[in-house]
């Protein structure tokens, strides 16, 4: 048995927040309430001026497996996601080969099963990511896959489309989409406006992302189908999808910590460590985003932990790959530039990095109850960390060397704990 004493438990489903103790044992969260020390417990977790609080859930990660393991793989990726504090993420499927059959999905799935962290799988909406013709998408189902994406490509086929939403509809599973059209994009990763121009680039458009949006979001109004619209950059897209919940449509949005934290100007300081698919855009954009979180029109946060390695970040900019990993900066992103600028307050943060990405794939989990899952984080809101090193097989970050409020201190999977931060293991 664990028991962690004196935590601020904050359950974001049930708006608990609140100086209490938690028993664990044999996975599962046994008691909540004040408890005595004793020898009964193997380990006591000491967590006074700590936040205890769900594991977080991260419905976006690239682990690059199979295919591209150099980058990151399964292992590496699941360290990487207890180090930032998650303790249930979801795979893409744009992997070599592409996760489109049951052999690749089923190999994928039992190499998972003893990992740090749970670890789930999309599969692609289309053979091949090709936008061509559609998956088995019940046979994938029943495989294990929990949702359908052929996030990094957007399906350009608006029947294809509609018919991948109408099978979505009827399966009761989300699908994702990656929504840049690529005829609007002169140079992808980097934002069309005044820092392309600067570099003589053309630049990526807020349109390529918006005219998607809008096309995804009238099939989904019409089909019924659950749709999740991935790392949200325009303030365009942010009045498309709040009109598009207003009248029905049954759509998530999620926005990464880049995207709230980071404008194109970045670009100039960070080189390719910033590009990124959908590039940082203006800062009108980013205060669009945080506008959106503030007023759940955006829903989740998540990473799109997306790793490149050193060799690949150091070509020029314009034949460099898009993406920056993103896991084991998250909550602090989101604790310095959200909850400590006063744009919504913890409880609030932790609903979008627990509940809801729960909620879009229908998962236990996101939240605290007694004999629910012992999945949990342990952070110190107020301490301040630099960015240095990672879990993760790559480091292609814009944020290294800058100081982070928002610390994580034990991460608990499975009543296992998974993470533990140094200077907890120095006190210990």
């Amino acid at each position: 048995m664990i028991l962690i004493k004196d935590g601020r438990v904050i359950d974001p489903q049930t708006g608990l927040d609140e100086t209490l103790d938690l028993v664990i044992q044999d996975g599962v969260i046994k008691e909540i309430g004040k408890f005595q020390e004793s020898d009964s417990y193997e380990k006591v977790i000491h967590a006074k001026g700590n936040v205890v609080a769900p594991g977080l859930v991260d419905v976006h990660v690239h682990f690059r497996d199979p295919g591209f393991t150099y980058k990151e793989d399964v292992e590496t990726g699941a360290r990487a996601a207890a180090a930032g504090g998650y303790t249930t993420v979801i795979c893409m499927a744009n992997t070599r080969p592409v996760v489109d059959n049951v052999e690749t999905l089923e190999d994928l799935r039992k190499r998972e099963e003893n990992l740090p962290v749970h670890v789930y799988n999309t599969a692609a909406v289309t053979m091949g990511l090709q936008g061509n013709e559609l998956t088995d998408m019940p046979k994938l189902l029943q495989a294990g896959a929990i949702g359908f994406t052929d996030d990094g490509i957007p399906i350009k086929d608006e029947k294809l489309v509609l018919a991948a939403m109408k099978a979505a509809k009827e399966l009761d599973v989300p699908i994702s989409f990656h929504e840049e059209d690529p005829d609007l994009i002169g140079n992808s990763g980097i934002n069309s406006g005044k820092v392309a121009k600067q570099l003589g680039l053309e630049g990526a458009p807020a349109l390529a992302e918006e005219v998607l949006v809008a096309r995804d979001c009238l099939l989904a109004l019409r089909t019924g189908a659950k749709i999740n619209i991935q790392h949200v950059s325009s303030e365009v897209s942010v009045q498309i999808i709040r009109l598009m919940k207003k009248m029905g449509a049954n759509v998530f949005a999620e926005v990464t910590p880049q995207h709230f934290s980071l404008t194109e100007e970045a670009v100039l300081k960070k080189g390719t460590l910033a590009k990124v698919n959908p590039p940082l855009r203006t800062e009108r954009d980013r205060y669009a985003l945080i506008r959106g979180l503030k007023e759940d029109v955006l829903d989740i946060i998540a990473t799109d932990h997306a790793p490149h390695s050193n060799e690949e970040k150091a070509k020029e900019l314009k034949s460099a790959p898009s993406g920056m990993i993103g896991l084991e900066t998250a909550l602090a992103l989101g604790i310095t530039n959200l909850v400590r600028k006063g744009h919504i307050t913890l409880p609030h943060l932790l609903k979008k990095m627990t509940m809801i990405p729960a909620g879009l794939y229908g998962l236990d989990c996101g939240c605290i109850k007694k004999g629910g899952r012992a999945d949990l984080v342990i952070f110190n809101e107020r301490e301040k960390w630099r960015v240095e090193k990672f879990q993760s097989k790559s480091a292609n970050s814009p944020f290294i060397g800058e100081e982070l409020y928002g610390k994580v201190k034990y991460t608990i999977c499975r009543g296992q704990i998974v993470y533990t931060d140094e200077e907890e293991k120095n006190e210990s």
